[in-house]
């Protein structure tokens, strides 16, 4: 498994470039993939430390932290099944290699200039005074051979995060 990440702020378009590929993201706000009525949710609701959802389409584990710290990166990523690539959203403070994703409309400043991480930079306009390459946010096969080309060994991103 290699493992690479996007940075951007909201609205910069990490999410569109990820949409064939298996993902990791991380969340800033409480998030829910069940809902209320149903009784998975209920289970939970009443007390259930983990739900495990099952149907002929797919699965889901829920684990409810019941307070407890968030997990490290690293310990979410030795919990996927083996894949050839993770692709992860958020996580911008992590050491793991990175493209930003950047759109001038967003009114946000570069992230690559004090975050070593960042390989490259996908932009929706030129960046001259960039100390990374830049490609075009529009550019997806460049994009995917960046993110090939620079993906980490999950056991070298595990090292680095202490988990190793």
């Amino acid at each position: 498994m290699r493992i690479i990440g996007l940075a951007g702020w909201s609205g910069s378009g990490k999410t569109t470039l990820l949409a064939k590929v298996s993902t990791l993201k991380h969340a800033h706000h409480g998030f829910d993939v069940d809902q209320p009525g149903k009784d998975s949710h209920t289970h939970r609701m009443v007390g259930a430390s983990e739900v495990l959802v099952s149907s002929a389409n797919r699965w889901a584990l829920v684990h409810e932290l019941r307070g407890q710290p968030e997990p490290a990166l690293g310990a979410l990523l030795a919990k996927l099944s083996p894949v050839d690539l993770v692709l992860i959203e958020g996580y911008k403070a992590e050491t793991h290699p990175k493209l930003e994703v950047y759109r001038a409309a967003v009114g946000k400043p570069l992230l690559h200039p004090d975050d070593p991480a960042i390989v490259a930079v996908a932009s929706d306009e030129p960046l001259p005074a960039a100390r990374v390459p830049v490609v075009d946010l529009d550019d997806v096969e460049r994009i995917v051979d960046i993110l090939i080309r620079h993906a980490a060994p999950i056991q070298a991103v595990l090292v680095h995060a202490g988990h190793g």
